[in-house]
């Protein structure tokens, strides 16, 4: 199979999505890997160390789309893209189909394969392939949303660690999930006073075994919510439905509790965002004020951090690549569940329920159509 890896084009991304390392093992499996010219750039990876590694460097990316059988990004296709996406082509990416209409209409209308890293899911309900990502955004969250309550940014002026004879600052974590969990160990490392809410019982007790002192494990509901809202100086959104459009759990009214020049990071911002108030912000624009509350909704955050994220993703995406090409994703989706899981959009059909339940349309059973 021939395997393309594009340049990725959204504001300040600095990713790419196999490293020459990951191409190595795809050229030794046979197949061709056609990697767009400067792609690696922001990660530290030039085009001399992806041709050492056996791969074709493209001039463009056209020319990717029209040579390569299944084309690897890191984000979403972007409006310039989609006329350049084949049928029957694979595209192997992070979708967040639940976020974007007009994405999702582009793919059924190109009649590609739509394998979205974000759903790709093991028996035991994880993520493997939005893992390592989220683990980085929410470590991101708390490090960013510190840096926005500086009163520079039109923060709080809130220092979370606090100093002897201050008080720390007090950081609420909605969701215990991997983002979640990740955030509230930042935070707490930081000496913050941190609030972690979840709905689901048997996490909160797996959390109370393993989180710092000064983490309190409590069940999230809307009065808890409210409650501790008065409180926060930095607030992170890290909720997340497979698939599906994030629930809104702080509405705009709720913003009047908080305190002005408060900082809400909502991780969740990639599925729509879990704050009523959210829009997707980018690294050259990363925040806005609403009612006195800076807002942090940077739609991709690992970005960044190219460098560690780059490999990070890389460890993940590449045994499931592999598979897809040795196999071809048909196969690869017969044989392998996490990968059919994957499959959001394939010959124009929604495939995926949740994406299907956010838009109101027709969904398709994967195995109706292999």
């Amino acid at each position: 199979m021939r395997v393309g890896v594009l340049k990725e084009i959204k504001t300040k991304e600095h990713r790419v999505s196999m490293t020459p390392g990951g191409v190595e093992q795809m050229v030794a499996h046979g197949h061709e890997v056609m990697v767009e010219t400067e792609a690696g750039g922001g990660s530290a990876y030039s085009n001399d160390d992806y041709i050492n590694a056996g791969a074709v460097i493209g001039d463009s990316a056209e020319e990717i789309y029209q040579k390569a059988d299944m084309v690897m990004k890191v984000k979403e296709p972007l409006p310039v893209e989609y006329p350049m996406i084949r049928k029957g082509q694979v595209l192997f990416t992070y979708f967040h189909f639940a976020a974007s209409l007009e994405l999702t209409q582009a793919m059924i209308d190109s009649g590609s394969v739509s394998v979205a890293y974000e759903t790709v899911e093991q028996a035991d309900g994880s993520l493997p392939l939005l893992t390592p990502m989220s683990e980085v955004a929410g470590k991101m969250a708390i490090q960013e949303g510190a840096k926005y309550l500086e009163k520079t940014y039109g923060g709080s002026g809130v220092l979370l660690s606090g100093v002897p004879g201050v008080d720390p600052g007090t950081v609420l974590v909605i969701g215990g999930g991997v983002v979640g969990t990740a955030a509230a160990k930042v935070a707490c490392g930081m000496g913050a006073k941190v609030y972690l809410l979840d709905t689901d019982i048997n996490r909160l007790r797996y959390l109370s075994d393993v989180m710092p002192k000064n983490c309190f494990l409590l069940m999230s509901s809307p009065t808890t919510i409210r409650r501790l809202l008065q409180e926060a100086d930095l607030v992170v959104g890290a909720v997340l439905i497979t698939g599906a459009v994030a629930p809104k759990l702080i509405t705009r009214d709720m913003l009047t509790l908080m305190k002005k020049g408060s900082v809400i990071a909502d991780v969740a911002i990639d599925q729509g965002g879990c704050v009523e108030t959210a829009k997707p912000t980018t690294h050259d624009d990363p925040i806005y004020e609403v009612d006195g509350i800076i807002h942090y909704c940077v739609a991709n955050m690992p970005g960044a951090v190219s460098y560690t994220s780059t490999k990070a993703l890389t460890n993940a995406t590449l045994p499931y690549a592999l598979e897809l090409a040795d196999k071809g994703y048909r196969n690869a989706a017969k044989e392998n569940p996490e990968i059919a899981k994957g499959i959001n959009v394939l010959e124009g059909k929604v495939t995926h329920k949740g994406v299907a339940d956010a838009f109101g349309l027709e969904y398709v059973s994967l195995d109706s159509l292999l």
